[in-house]
C-alpha cells in the first residue's frame, strides 16, 4: 500500500492564521497524524512533505475559536490563546494536535488536566510561558504621558501578548488617550478615551529621540527615581534576587531603570 504524503501547512503567525490552518487541515478529511501545521517564517523544509500555504481567513478562524470555547471551557480557551502568541516555532503543530485530541474524546474531564499526551504538554508549557510574561508586564508597562496628554508605552515582550495586555489597560484607563507599542514586532494597540482600542500594523510615527514630554512628565520621573532610591535599603542589597524578581530584559523601558 503505498504511503500517503505528509502535508505541511504555512499559517501567519498569528491567532487567526494558526486557527485558520485548524480549520482548512479539518477540511483535508485526511489522517491528522500526516497533517503539520507551521508559522509562515520556517527555515527548514522537510524532504518528501508537500508544503501549503494558507491565506488567513477570520469567518474561518472564528468558527474554530467558537468550538474550543464551547467544547473545551473558557479556561482552555484562554490556555490555547497564550499558547498561539508564545515566539515558539512549534506552537501551532501542537495546537493543531491538541485541538484533535480533544475533539477525539480520547480523555474525560478538563482537557489540560492530560499532559501524558506530548501535544496538551506543550499547548500548557507554551501557555504558562505566556502566562508569566503577561503577569509581569502588567506591573512592569509603564506609560509616559506625551504632549497633549496621550499615554504612550513602549516594550519588547518575548511572546506577542499585545492584543492580551490591552484590555487590562482599557478597563482601568478608560478615560485616557494611550498607546502600547512593541518595538520588536513594530505595530502598536491604540485606545482612544471612552473608546474601543484596536491595532495598528506599522511603526510608530515619530522615534523615541523625538518623543515630546508634557510638561509635568519629566518632573514625575524624576521624582519617581529619587522615591526609588531613597526607599532602598543599601546594606540589605541581593542583586541575585533582583533579578530573578525583574529580569533584566523588562528594566530597558522601565523609569525608575533610566
Amino acid at each position: 500500500m503505498e504511503k500517503m504524503e505528509e502535508t505541511i501547512l504555512l499559517c501567519e503567525d498569528s491567532i487567526e492564521g494558526i486557527l485558520t490552518g485548524v480549520y482548512e487541515a479539518y477540511e483535508m478529511r485526511r489522517e491528522h497524524e500526516m497533517i503539520h501545521l507551521q508559522t509562515s517564517d520556517i527555515e527548514n523544509y522537510r524532504l518528501f512533505a508537500v508544503y501549503k500555504e494558507i491565506e488567513t481567513d477570520t469567518s474561518k478562524s472564528e468558527k474554530v475559536l467558537r468550538t474550543l470555547y464551547h467544547r473545551f471551557g473558557e479556561e482552555a480557551y484562554t490556555q490555547f490563546c497564550q499558547a498561539m502568541v508564545s515566539y515558539d516555532p512549534a506552537k501551532a503543530d501542537a495546537v493543531y494536535h491538541a485541538i484533535v485530541t480533544g475533539l477525539s474524546g480520547r480523555y474525560r474531564g478538563k482537557l489540560m488536566d492530560h499532559l501524558s499526551d506530548r501535544y496538551i504538554h506543550k499547548v500548557f508549557n507554551l501557555s504558562r510561558n505566556t502566562g508569566i510574561e503577561i503577569h509581569h508586564l502588567l506591573g512592569f508597562l509603564r506609560f509616559k504621558e506625551l504632549r497633549g496628554g496621550v499615554l504612550l508605552a513602549r516594550y519588547s515582550p518575548k511572546n506577542d501578548i499585545t492584543a492580551l495586555i490591552v484590555p487590562h489597560f482599557a478597563d482601568r484607563l478608560p478615560q485616557e488617550d494611550f498607546a502600547i507599542y512593541d518595538e520588536q514586532r513594530k505595530y502598536y494597540a491604540v485606545h482612544p478615551k471612552n473608546q474601543r482600542w484596536y491595532l495598528v500594523r506599522g511603526e510608530l510615527p515619530f522615534a523615541q529621540e523625538e518623543e515630546e514630554y508634557s510638561a509635568g512628565e519629566e518632573e514625575y520621573q524624576m521624582m519617581y527615581r529619587h522615591f526609588w532610591q531613597k526607599i532602598a535599603i543599601h546594606e540589605r542589597r541581593n542583586l541575585e534576587l533582583q533579578r530573578n524578581m525583574l529580569p533584566y530584559r523588562f528594566r530597558r523601558h522601565m523609569v525608575e531603570f533610566a
